[in-house]
């Protein structure tokens, strides 16, 4: 028994042996092992194809992206159009476990308070706010508002900061700014924050217009900032800032006039509001260049039923008897046409149809000039049948219609169509029916007649400017062809006198004081599926005008279709839009030329003292008005260098309390300036110069009040 439990012990005990070296040898293999991955690792750098060299690197150098700045569109005398800003959005922090570095709540403390200052300025209730920050879910960390939360402008978010309200906290986006308004918004266009889903950054990208058209010119380059830190996040004494700068955007330069475009858009703004006319356009150009001074067109994409086209290229329609100036021109330069001849006016048979006048009765027997004169159908349809239509298919061809333009800035042009079948519709397409057009293609055969026979393709774009200074491209006037002689173009102006001067014409409601113009009058039928629309409403009335007639400085173009509301000739609403704009350009042209003697050059006087700045510009014999009682001047109407006629308003906004001035006998010009500059809404009616006021004068003025003047001739 006792030999036994010995041998059991011994057992024991060997098998205790056998345990202890076999655990051993176990966790000798283990440290053999890990020896030998550490040995890799360190030689390597890499744990599960992951380098712990990179991944350290990483995790102690702090990248940030520097973000470029999208490039600035500028009007002709340097005022920004498009410029970049941000918009934010407001959310409240509701949970308490938002704390500040201090300790302090970074949440909403006072719901009540926070609701009241959101509804002063936001478009929200203060119910609505405090429900929002009242949610019946438990645990929720903070809150958005809504569409009335978001696209925050920069001085509403600083009013909202300035109440000092805790816990509510914003975030920015990219944004676009115009701070122009209207201002040839459907030229300039629009350009919204687009996310990357892959990398989370928000860019803008160009959607209508110079932002659609230059969006890789006026798109920037972010750059990069790498820089190596310790835990604490400093960063390391001896290690090197990496990375690349942003580069920003290109500056694209237009050729718009300040003041004529603000004129034009408060006048067509006016017509469209009295009309209720379903579409109208309207271009100011430089007769011997083709430089734009002004282009809108209604609606646009700030209207009630916004829309996406620029109707200046993107839209065709049948011109009507504004056609009759190229068509006149044709038969005098084929010698086809004999201005004393006579004809049967009122209807005429022609190719299985009937030609008919706007006065269906006519006017007897006339000549083919007072046919002119009067605008009459007839005249032109027997005017294209003695060219024949081969010849005037080729004058058709020469003067550039029914191909595109090409305007540099402007894209999707439709370049017109005729089928041009038949002697009836050949002879329609003399007087604007039976052929569709776009307003660029008008405007550029315009050119013809206005310059002596030779034709400039219309512009629009000045200049593009790399973010470094150096000019990328530059526009230059553009000759497209002769399509008829310096002669004919001189009896063509000659004879479009008569249509505003001649007790016979159309266009008398044209007529300018102090200066001559030369002109031709249009109504034309709208077409559609089934045939030209019936109605009294149904028509598109047009108008072009060359300044001053013997030497046209300028051509100004405008078209109102389907007038809803008239109370009185649709070509006096025009009239109401053409006469003062023209006369503004003429006025300072007449300054211009009278060897520069009336012209000086604006001074910068942004930082001076209200006084000083006055002083300096009153010595240049200018009409200085300041705005604000403010110390020193912020903001000028035009910019340093501009050519500004002697006696011209120039304001000067010093910031502060602004108040109503008296505005009686100021231009529209002025009053749209004026306007423009302090972000008043502005209504007008009549025409000329300022008889009265909606707000009275020394009242205080705020951003967005609606100022409604009334004009009368003087």
């Amino acid at each position: 028994m006792k030999n036994q439990q010995q041998r059991t012990i011994g057992k024991n005990q060997k098998n205790r042996k056998m345990f202890g070296i076999a655990l051993f040898l176990t966790f000798f293999c283990i440290f053999v092992l890990f020896v030998v991955r550490f040995f890799v690792i360190a030689t390597t750098k890499d744990v599960q194809n992951r380098n712990l060299q990179t991944m350290a690197s990483r995790m102690y150098t702090s990248k940030r992206i520097i973000e470029a700045k999208r490039g600035t569109i500028y009007d002709a005398q340097g005022n920004a159009l498009a410029q970049d800003t941000k918009t934010y959005t407001v959310t409240a922090v509701l949970s308490h476990q938002s704390l500040t570095a201090k300790g302090k709540p970074n949440y909403v403390t006072n719901k009540k308070k926070a609701a009241k200052v959101l509804a002063k300025y936001l478009d929200i209730t203060e119910k609505k706010a405090l429900s929002i920050m009242s949610p019946k879910r438990k645990n929720v960390y903070q809150v958005e508002f809504g569409p009335a939360g978001s696209g925050i402008s920069v001085s509403t978010m600083k009013k909202i900061k300035a109440q000092h309200v805790t816990g509510l906290q914003f975030t920015s986006t990219p944004a676009r700014q115009y701070p122009a308004g209207e201002f040839a918004s459907q030229l300039i266009g629009l350009a919204t924050a687009k996310t990357n889903d892959k990398t989370g950054q928000t860019k803008l990208v160009g959607r209508l217009g110079l932002e659609s058209y230059f969006n890789k010119n006026l798109t920037g380059i972010n750059g990069l900032k790498e820089i190596k830190q310790d835990v604490y996040g400093y960063q390391l004494a001896d290690s090197q800032v990496k990375g690349r700068p942003a580069k920003d955007g290109a500056d694209v330069y237009t050729t718009l006039d300040n003041r004529t475009q603000q004129q034009l858009e408060t006048l067509i703004t006016k017509a469209e509001k009295e009309t209720q006319a379903s579409s109208m356009t309207a271009v100011v150009m430089e007769a011997k260049t083709g430089k734009i001074l002004a282009a809108t067109q209604r609606p646009n994409v700030n209207s009630s039923t916004p829309v996406w086209r620029n109707a200046l290229v993107q839209d065709t329609y049948e011109p009507g008897s504004t056609m009759k100036v190229l068509a006149l021109a044709a038969a005098i330069d084929s010698g086809n046409f004999n201005p004393e001849a006579v004809y049967k006016s009122g209807t005429w048979e022609l190719g299985g149809g009937k030609i008919t006048d706007w006065n269906t009765a006519g006017w007897g027997n006339i000549t083919y000039k007072e046919g002119f004169y009067r605008s009459s159908n007839v005249a032109f349809a027997h005017i294209e049948q003695d060219m024949g239509s081969a010849t005037w298919k080729k004058y058709i061809q020469k003067f550039g219609l029914l191909k595109n333009v090409g305007v540099y800035g402007m894209s999707g042009e439709s370049k017109g169509y005729t089928s041009y079948k038949g002697t009836l519709e050949q002879a329609n397409t003399a007087f604007g029916q039976g052929i569709t057009v776009n307003v660029m293609q008008m405007m550029q055969a315009f050119s013809a007649i206005a310059n002596n026979g030779t034709m400039v393709k219309p512009y629009f774009i000045k200049k593009i400017v790399a973010s470094d200074g150096k000019t990328l491209e530059k526009t230059k006037p553009q000759t497209i062809g002769h399509p008829v002689s310096q002669a004919t173009a001189k009896k063509v102006l000659h004879y479009m006198q008569g249509v505003i001067y001649n007790k016979n014409g159309t266009g008398q409601v044209y007529k300018i004081s102090g200066y001559r113009i030369a002109g031709k009058t249009g109504t034309a039928q709208i077409g559609s599926s089934h045939g030209y629309e019936t109605g009294s409403t149904n028509y598109l009335y047009s108008f072009v005008g060359m300044a001053p007639a013997k030497n046209p400085k300028y051509v100004v173009y405008i078209t109102m279709k389907q007038p809803q509301h008239i109370t009185k000739a649709a070509e006096q609403y025009m009239a109401e839009v053409v006469n003062p704009v023209t006369k503004q350009l003429l006025d300072r042209a007449a300054a211009k030329d009278s060897k520069h003697q009336g012209v000086v050059k604006l001074p910068n006087v942004v930082g001076l003292s209200a006084a000083d700045a006055q002083k300096k510009l009153q010595n240049k014999k200018l009409n200085v008005v300041v705005l604000g009682n403010g110390k020193k001047v912020k903001k000028q109407s035009a910019t340093k260098g501009s050519s500004v006629i002697i006696n011209e308003r120039v304001f000067l906004l010093t910031g502060g309390q602004v108040t109503m001035p008296d505005i009686s006998g100021w231009s529209q010009a002025d009053v749209s300036r004026f306007a423009q500059l302090l972000g008043l809404k502005l209504k007008s009616t009549g025409g000329g110069y300022a008889v009265s006021q909606s707000i009275k004068a020394n009242t205080v003025l705020k951003e967005g009040d609606a100022l409604q003047v009334r004009y009368k001739a003087k």
